[in-house]
């Protein structure tokens, strides 16, 4: 039995990994801890928080003081630090957040992490698990092997910069202070409860709006999409069985042009449409239900400042120690997303 305390638990990756957490480890006791800004979303933990085997904190990493007490409190052997500021085009436009909680907010956690397990000795064993990106590395060409856990960092944006920033510290309290932390570097996640302002929600949505579906450059910019379900079975086998001190590439092994993603959204659209006439009144403005395509609304947009050309990772690692494996295809996975949301109007409407 673990005590585990999840950061940005009511957000999109973290909310899911509540979910597959008690689902697989029905014994474990999690203490949720979220500020809930605006892409936390206390509904996205609807019917999970039962004060036993889930409970909710309001509050801050940046709290030192809080984070302690909490790892006190419950006597936490286990970090999973979700929480983090995460757009891009938000850190374009405002980088201070994004220093002060990526890079502050999880230094606070650390500190309290080696207060409570390697000063004070609250238990016996511990493990400190930082949730990064693949975007710490930089861009790939179009030629170019997938990043490895050996490729050099080049952040390109304010908000990949603030994430290796994060990644460095955590592996230097763990080679400087000898706290046990893993870092997992993913790739772009999707599935159900995340925020409209991310690619496939922010799609999918503005389908349902009749609203244009804005398109960086010439769209040619390639991402690797990974389920979220399998990120959290990736997580729960570093947490089992990772090297103290190591970090593993998580990626969903679909690379994918945004422009290919965003037709094949739209036509999962006109797909559902075409099967279920009802949501023709749930969503007027849609042209699936107007006998139009979804793809009408497309609209090219002016690139953003240093968009990076491709990501893509190299899993090697995480399947040959780990034995991790994909569970699905990604058409399959995604047609369930865009179901998802067409389908929970309540959960997003208004959000954005």
């Amino acid at each position: 039995m673990s005590n585990i305390l999840v950061t940005g638990g009511a957000g999109f990756i973290g909310s899911n990994f509540v979910r597959y957490w008690i689902a697989e480890h029905p014994l474990d006791r999690l203490v949720v801890l979220d500020a809930l800004t605006y892409a936390g979303n206390i509904n996205s933990l609807r019917g999970l928080i039962d004060g036993q085997q889930v409970t909710f904190i309001s509050g801050d990493i940046r709290d030192h003081a809080l984070a302690l007490q909490l790892l006190v409190t419950y006597s936490v052997d286990t970090i999973v630090h979700f929480a983090a500021e995460s757009h891009v085009d938000r850190s374009i436009a405002g980088p201070d957040t994004f220093v002060d909680v990526n890079v502050v907010g999880t230094h606070s956690l650390l500190k309290a992490a080696r207060q409570a397990w390697l000063v004070d000795q609250i238990v016996l064993r511990h493990r400190f698990h930082h949730v990064s990106t693949d975007e710490v590395y930089g861009s790939l060409d179009p030629g170019d092997p997938p990043f490895t856990e050996l490729t050099p960092y080049a952040p390109n944006s304010p908000y990949s910069a603030t994430k290796a920033s994060s990644d460095f510290l955590v592996r230097a309290y763990h080679h400087t202070y000898g706290l046990n932390t893993t870092i997992t570097n993913c790739s772009n996640n999707f599935g159900p409860y995340q925020y409209p302002e991310k690619l496939i929600p922010l799609m999918v949505i503005n389908c349902l709006r009749g609203l244009p579906l804005p398109v960086y450059g010439d769209g040619k910019n390639v991402r690797d999409w990974l389920y979220v379900f399998d990120h959290c079975r990736a997580i729960d086998l570093v947490l089992s069985s990772g090297a103290p001190g190591a970090t593993y590439n998580v990626g969903g092994d679909c690379e994918l042009p945004n422009i290919l993603l965003i037709e094949r959204i739209c036509a999962l659209i006109d797909e559902i449409f075409s099967a279920n006439l009802e949501l023709r009144s749930q969503y007027p403005d849609a042209p699936a239900g107007q006998g139009r395509t979804s793809r009408s609304l497309i609209k090219h947009v002016a690139d953003r400042p240093g968009h990076d050309r491709r990501y893509g990772v190299d899993m090697s690692r995480i399947k040959a120690e780990l034995g991790f494996t994909l569970s699905g295809n990604w058409e399959a996975t995604l047609g369930e997303t865009v179901r998802w949301y067409v389908l929970q109007k309540e959960w997003w409407d208004g959000r954005r």
